[in-house]
C-alpha cells in the first residue's frame, strides 16, 4: 500500500471497514504482509458491551467492527465500530459525566500549543473523551531531558512532540480526530490552526507565541486555558465572554507579540516573573529562577506537576463544554499546601448501641403518661402535649412538632390516638379508667379517685411497654389465619379496620408502589430534608427525638450508603439524571420479605377519625407484637394526602406520580373513597429486636 509511507501515517491510524469492498481489499493486502502483527480481542469487547447497564441499544450491538492499522507499530487491531467503541470505552465516566454531557463535550474542537506540558493535557482530554477533535502544535522534537515530564520513551527520541502525543492518543481511541502542526504556530499556520477552535490550551515556552496566540484567540472569541505546573497554577481567559479583555489579565500592561520575539531565556525571566507574580511562586521555583543560565539551563518542571496540570485543564474543559461556571481568573491547586494540612479524619460511622429508653415512676399518673410517651409517631417526633387537670389527663396535638408529610396534622392525630390507647391501657390495668372522650385534636382520659388496684392481667400492659419497631428482614413465612383474625379484631375494637395483604404477589405489588414513593421522598428536596432531620447519630444535640440510626436494621455497607444519600447535592444530581432506582431497593426488599402488609383505616377524614385510627393502629401493633410478629411502619409519602393540591404540597415535581401511586395503593387494598389510612404496617416473622427509640422525658410534654 503506497499510502502507508505518507507523512500522516507516521502518526495517524488507518481504519478499515470490511463491509466496504475497497477497504476489505486493502485489508487483505495488509494480511499478506508477514511483517505485520494482527490482534483480535473482539469477543472480550463484545462481552463488555453486552454487559453494560442499561443494555445498549440494538443499533450499537449490531454495528459492524473495524480493523485499525498503526503503521508505527506495524500492528493491525480489531475493534468495535466507532459508536459502540465510544459507548463502551467511556462507560466508566458515568455519572461523573452524564451521557448528554459526554455527547456535548464530544463535539468540542480543542487546540493545544506546546506538547511538553500539553502532552499530558491532550492525553487527559482524550482519556475522558471530552473532545471531538484535537489540534496539536509543536515544532520541537523529543529529547532525553524531556523524559522527566513527557510520558514518551527512548524509542521516541528525535520524533516531533506533537507526533508522539498523536500516536499515544490514537492507541487509546483511533476514532478521535487528531490534527498536528509540526511547524508550531507561525505566520503560515496560525489561521488554519485557529479556524473553528472552541477552546485553546496554551502551553508553549515562547513568550511572543503566548501573546500572539491570545491575540488570535481574542479576535475570534475563543477562551484560553493555561496550566503552569509550579504550585498548580490554572489561568483562564474568557475571550468568548469578554472580547475586550487584555491578554494575561493586563498584568503585563500594554504588550504585543512582536516586541517579544527573539528574547533569550535570561531576558524572558523578568517578564515571566511579572506574568506569574513572583511573590506567589514556590520557594524552590523562585530560587531556581535566580540560577537560570548559571547553574541550570532553564526553569525546572516535574512530571507529577505536569500530570496534575492535565487533570486541571480537563476539569476546566468539562465546565466550559457543559456551560458550568468558569470565570476568567487564576487559581493555584497546590498539592504541597494541601499536604501541609493533613489531619486525622473525623469518624463518620456511628457506633451501634442498645438504647436504654424507659424510666418508670412509682407515681400512678406518671406511669400513665410514661406509657403514653412510648407511643409510635412519624419520625419519632412525639407530637403530643400532656395536661393534668384534676382527675383528667388530656393528650393533645403539639403543632410545633410536624413535618411536610403530616398534612393537616393527620399523622400527629394518629400519634395522639396511639398515645391515648397506651394511657388507657395503663389506667385500665390500675382500675382507674372512668371514661375516654375524643375531641378535636385531642383525647381526655378521666380517672377514678383512689389508689391504683393491683394489676392482675399484665398481658396487654406488657405489650404496650415492650412494643417496638422491628426493621429486620422477614422470612416470608405465611401469616397464620388466627393471627390475622386477632389483628382484624384489634382494629375493629377501636373503631377502625385492618386490611391485610398476605398473597406474595399482592405484597410484591405493594412493595413496588412503596418503593416508588420512597424514591420520590429522596428526590424531593424538602421531603429529603425532613427525612434526614429525623435521623439521629451519636452526639446529636437532640437525641431524645428522632430515629437512632442503630435501630434501622442495616449493616455497615448500607450505613455507609446512608452517609451518601443524606447529601442534598447528591440527590439533586440523581434527580437531574432521572436516576435513583437504587433508592427503592431497601424498602422493596423489606416489604417483599414480609408475611403480611396491613393498612389500618377509618371511615372518615376528620381529626377525630385519625385519632381513632391511631388507637386502632396501636392495638393492631401491640396485638401483632404479642403474637410474636416483627412490626415496622412503612407508610408512603402520600399516606395523608387526599386532594391534588395536597399531593402538590408534598412534591410539586412528582405530584401527579404520587397521586397515581396513591390510587394504585388504595385499589390494591380495595379501599372505599371514604376510607382514610392511619398507618401502613409491615408484619414479618423475623429475629426479635429489643432496641427502642429514645423518648423525651415526660416532663417535656407536660404543660400543666
Amino acid at each position: 500500500m503506497n499510502d502507508r509511507t505518507t507523512p500522516d501515517h507516521s502518526w495517524k491510524p488507518v481504519i478499515f471497514d470490511e463491509t466496504d469492498a475497497t477497504q476489505r481489499a486493502a485489508l487483505d493486502e495488509l494480511r499478506r504482509d508477514p511483517t505485520l502483527t494482527f490482534l483480535d480481542e473482539r469477543p472480550t469487547q463484545r462481552v463488555g458491551l453486552q454487559s453494560l447497564l442499561p443494555s445498549p441499544e440494538q443499533s450499537l450491538l449490531d454495528e459492524s467492527d473495524r480493523w485499525v492499522f498503526f503503521p508505527w507499530r506495524k500492528t493491525v487491531v480489531a475493534v468495535l465500530g466507532p459508536n459502540s467503541f465510544r459507548h463502551l470505552r467511556l462507560d466508566r465516566n458515568r455519572n461523573k459525566i452524564t451521557l448528554a454531557e459526554q455527547n456535548s463535550l464530544g463535539d468540542l474542537t480543542i487546540g493545544i500549543i506546546g506538547l511538553s506540558v500539553g502532552h499530558s493535557i491532550a492525553h487527559a482530554l482524550a482519556l475522558e473523551g471530552i473532545c471531538g477533535t484535537l489540534r496539536l502544535a509543536d515544532f520541537d522534537e523529543i529529547e532525553l531531558s524531556n523524559l522527566n515530564r513527557i510520558p514518551a520513551s527512548i524509542l521516541d527520541l528525535g520524533i516531533n512532540k506533537a507526533v508522539v502525543a498523536a500516536r499515544r492518543i490514537a492507541e487509546i481511541d483511533p476514532y478521535l480526530r487528531v490534527d498536528i502542526t509540526q511547524d508550531g504556530i507561525t505566520d503560515d499556520t496560525i489561521d488554519e490552526f485557529f479556524d473553528g477552535l472552541d477552546v485553546l490550551v496554551e502551553e508553549c515556552d515562547s513568550l511572543d507565541v503566548k501573546v500572539r496566540a491570545r491575540e488570535a484567540a481574542r479576535s475570534r472569541g475563543i477562551p484560553v486555558l493555561m496550566e503552569t505546573s509550579d504550585r498548580g497554577l490554572l489561568d483562564v481567559e474568557r475571550f468568548d465572554l469578554e472580547p475586550d479583555r487584555p491578554v494575561f489579565h493586563g498584568v503585563l500592561g500594554e504588550i504585543d507579540s512582536t516586541s517579544l520575539r527573539g528574547l533569550s531565556t535570561r531576558d524572558k525571566i523578568p517578564i515571566v516573573l511579572d506574568q506569574l507574580d513572583a511573590s506567589l511562586l514556590s520557594a524552590r521555583m523562585a530560587a531556581s529562577m535566580v540560577e537560570v543560565g548559571e547553574t541550570i539551563e532553564t526553569w525546572p518542571q516535574l512530571g507529577g506537576d505536569v500530570q496534575l496540570g492535565g487533570a486541571t485543564i480537563a476539569a476546566a474543559v468539562r465546565r466550559l463544554g457543559t456551560g458550568a461556571p468558569l470565570p476568567s481568573g487564576r487559581i493555584r491547586i497546590d498539592l504541597d499546601t494541601h499536604l501541609d494540612a493533613l489531619a486525622p479524619p473525623t469518624p463518620t460511622r456511628p457506633a451501634r448501641s442498645t438504647i436504654d429508653t424507659h424510666h418508670t415512676s412509682v407515681d400512678a399518673d406518671a406511669l400513665i403518661l410514661d406509657a403514653a410517651g412510648r407511643a409510635p409517631s412519624g419520625g419519632n417526633s412525639q407530637p403530643w402535649t400532656f395536661t393534668r387537670d384534676g382527675h383528667t389527663v388530656r393528650i393533645g396535638v403539639d403543632r410545633t412538632r410536624t413535618s411536610t408529610l403530616d398534612i393537616d396534622f393527620r399523622g400527629s392525630c394518629v400519634a395522639v390516638g396511639a398515645a391515648a390507647f397506651n394511657a388507657r391501657v395503663v389506667a385500665t390495668a390500675q382500675g382507674r379508667l372512668a371514661g375516654t372522650d375524643i375531641t378535636e385534636y385531642g383525647v381526655a382520659i378521666a380517672l377514678r379517685e383512689g389508689d391504683p388496684h393491683p394489676v392482675t392481667d399484665r398481658r396487654l400492659l406488657d405489650g404496650v411497654l415492650t412494643r417496638c419497631t422491628n426493621r429486620n428482614m422477614g422470612t416470608g413465612a405465611p401469616l397464620d389465619a388466627d393471627i390475622a383474625d386477632d389483628i382484624a379484631a384489634a382494629a375493629e375494637a377501636e373503631g377502625g379496620r385492618a386490611v391485610l395483604l398476605t398473597a406474595p404477589e399482592s405484597i410484591a405489588a405493594a412493595a413496588d408502589i412503596l418503593a416508588a414513593a420512597d424514591r420520590i421522598r429522596y428526590l424531593t428536596p424538602h421531603l429529603h430534608r425532613d427525612m434526614f432531620s429525623e435521623l439521629r447519630w451519636p452526639g446529636d444535640l437532640d437525641p431524645d427525638r428522632g430515629i437512632e440510626v442503630s435501630t434501622l436494621g442495616i449493616d455497615d455497607a448500607d450505613l455507609s450508603k446512608l452517609e451518601i444519600v443524606k447529601r442534598p447535592d447528591v440527590m439533586e444530581l440523581v434527580h437531574a439524571w432521572g436516576a435513583g432506582a437504587a433508592l427503592e431497593s431497601d424498602i422493596r426488599d423489606r416489604v417483599r420479605s414480609s408475611s403480611a402488609l396491613a393498612v389500618v383505616v377509618v371511615p372518615g377524614s376528620t381529626a377525630e377519625h385519625y385519632i381513632r385510627g391511631g388507637c386502632a393502629m396501636e392495638n393492631v401493633w401491640v396485638t401483632a407484637h404479642l403474637r410474636g410478629l416483627a412490626v415496622q411502619p412503612v407508610s408512603p409519602a402520600f399516606l395523608y394526602a387526599h386532594t391534588a393540591a395536597e399531593h402538590r404540597q408534598l412534591s410539586p415535581h412528582h405530584a401527579e406520580v404520587l397521586q397515581q401511586l396513591n390510587s394504585r395503593f388504595r385499589m390494591l387494598f380495595d379501599l372505599a373513597s371514604a376510607d382514610s389510612m392511619a398507618l401502613v404496617l409491615r408484619l414479618s416473622c423475623a429475629p426479635k429486636s429489643t432496641i427502642h427509640s429514645r423518648r423525651l422525658p415526660v416532663s417535656a410534654s407536660v404543660s400543666g
